[in-house]
């Protein structure tokens, strides 16, 4: 067992001592870490924003426990910088400090789009739920995911209905593998433009007629929906395989519509 000094007093190192049960545990860590962090941005180069992690390695079935400390330990190393470049390293360092086989990260943080109104060009700011999952092992994997909302109008309502259309918000989540550099921002364009609408933090009376006549003109059911993201994400060599999930906030129903397919090129 093992112990360090601290004003001249031995303390025992309970985590490193022996474990009898003998079973072997897959990840183990800390969860809800807040951090500030720096993501990249298309049109700023980096953006300020705040990461939700999730930190873990193996633990070996001979070892009680893992050292909480080493993972904020690493997090601080890297100075908040969240990019597909840094992430690796760190993942390296949780590793190395853990003296693990496999490290894993999660973290997920709110990204916001500088958006104009499409008619007035009124721009205010978008926030998309975005974030970013890897794992290093024997090969290293790196999922980017996005969750963006959007607006749907019912392609059954506008042909039954004499006039008008029942719509509602949805939300579009997506996971995705890539070989080379892709902007989340572009990712949330393909999403949007897979809708019926997208969806803008200001709209003037112009924006809303719009919003309104677009959204008419371009129904989508959640399996529309999910089929367009599908054939974007084909259509984009650097996407190598991708989940969809689409779920409409239905407002005529007390439940909601879902659609769900997952992809590997």
């Amino acid at each position: 067992m093992k112990s360090e000094k601290t004003e001249g007093t031995a303390l025992v190192d309970v985590q490193a001592s022996h474990d009898k049960r003998n079973i072997a545990i897959d990840k183990v860590g800390v969860r809800g870490v807040k951090y500030p962090i720096r993501v990249l941005d298309r049109a700023n180069e980096q953006q300020h924003t705040i990461g939700n992690f999730t930190l873990t390695v193996d633990l070996p079935h001979h070892f009680k426990g893992t050292h909480m400390s080493r993972f904020i330990e690493v997090l601080s190393e890297h100075k908040g910088q969240v990019s597909v470049h840094a992430i690796p390293q760190i993942l390296k360092g949780l590793k190395q400090k853990s003296n693990a086989e496999t490290a894993h990260l999660e973290v997920s943080f709110p990204f916001f789009v500088a958006k104009k109104a499409p008619v007035t060009q009124k721009e205010s700011l978008m926030e998309y739920e975005c974030g970013f999952s890897a794992a290093s092992n024997h090969h290293d994997d790196f999922e980017m995911i996005l969750k963006v909302p959007v607006a749907t109008l019912c392609p059954c309502s506008k042909e039954i209905s004499a006039y008008g259309a029942h719509n509602q918000r949805g939300l579009v989540s997506v996971r995705i593998r890539f070989k080379d550099h892709i902007w989340l921002e572009e990712v949330i364009e393909m999403i949007e433009g897979s809708a019926s609408c997208g969806l803008y933090p200001l709209l003037k009376r112009p924006d809303e007629k719009w919003v309104t006549e677009r959204a008419y003109d371009n129904p989508r059911f959640v399996e529309d929906v999910v089929r367009e993201v599908a054939v974007a994400f084909d259509a984009d060599s650097r996407i190598t395989s991708y989940e969809v999930e689409v779920e409409n906030y239905e407002s005529i129903h007390n439940h909601n519509a879902y659609a769900y397919l997952k992809r590997s090129k």
